[in-house]
């Protein structure tokens, strides 16, 4: 069990070390079920963390969910992070919030909640470039591939793209968008240790035993 009152140090060094698969919701993409069967689901997979993502549910229902997650993934010994919403993370003391371009500023959230980890979006090198000094503890790479979860964000960056951003930073870094199975072992060529996935998961038919199967590939390729 992940303990519940580990310092920032203690986070960081498990995401660095334990975190391959980065498992993250969409409820309305997971063919009918919950965002909490998804949860249970890739927890009994063993994903070592678990990303919230609703941008749908009104506050109450966001912060109620919120709870749930943390208190699953705390007795899961899982790292929980909450998308976009700084104060709901707060609120359920997740362990840290995932920004997007468009969110609050990673420095501006870094001065509020030191404890958090904080996760940055990036698809434009600059973006990738200054990600250590606006406060992020990781930087996602992406979107690699057309997804349906980015529609509207290009251009895609392809295994290239890892090559150009990883090297402008030297912060633990994930990949995200529309990878499929097939791509891990290319993708761990140039590096790639954590994966984020959306329907990967979200649309397979067992989710747990999906789940295990990525964790197994990302191992296999990254030994």
């Amino acid at each position: 069990m992940f303990p519940e009152d580990a310092s920032y140090v203690e986070k960081e060094a498990y995401f660095r070390e334990k975190v391959t698969l980065y498992p993250v919701s969409c409820e309305p993409l997971a063919n009918g079920r919950s965002d909490i069967q998804w949860l249970d689901a890739v927890l009994a997979g063993g994903a070592k963390i678990v990303q919230l993502r609703d941008k749908f549910s009104d506050d109450l229902a966001l912060y109620r969910k919120a709870l749930i997650f943390r208190e699953k993934t705390r007795d899961a010994g899982a790292l929980f992070i909450v998308n976009n919403r700084v104060d709901i993370a707060l609120l359920v003391k997740a362990d840290g919030v995932h920004l997007g371009n468009t969110d609050l500023p990673a420095r501006e959230v870094r001065k509020l909640a030191p404890q958090l980890l904080i996760g940055v979006s990036c698809n434009r090198p600059e973006q990738a470039a200054t990600a250590k000094e606006r406060g992020a503890s990781y930087f996602n790479i992406g979107p690699l591939y057309q997804t349906e979860t980015k529609k509207n964000l290009t251009p895609f960056l392809g295994p290239d793209g890892v090559k150009t951003f990883s090297s402008l930073c030297d912060l633990p870094f994930t990949v995200m968008g529309g990878i499929k199975l097939e791509h891990v072992q290319e993708l761990a060529a140039y590096g790639v240790r954590r994966i984020a996935v959306v329907t990967a998961l979200t649309q397979a038919e067992d989710i747990a035993a999906e789940t295990r199967r990525w964790i197994a590939a990302i191992d296999r390729a990254s030994s």
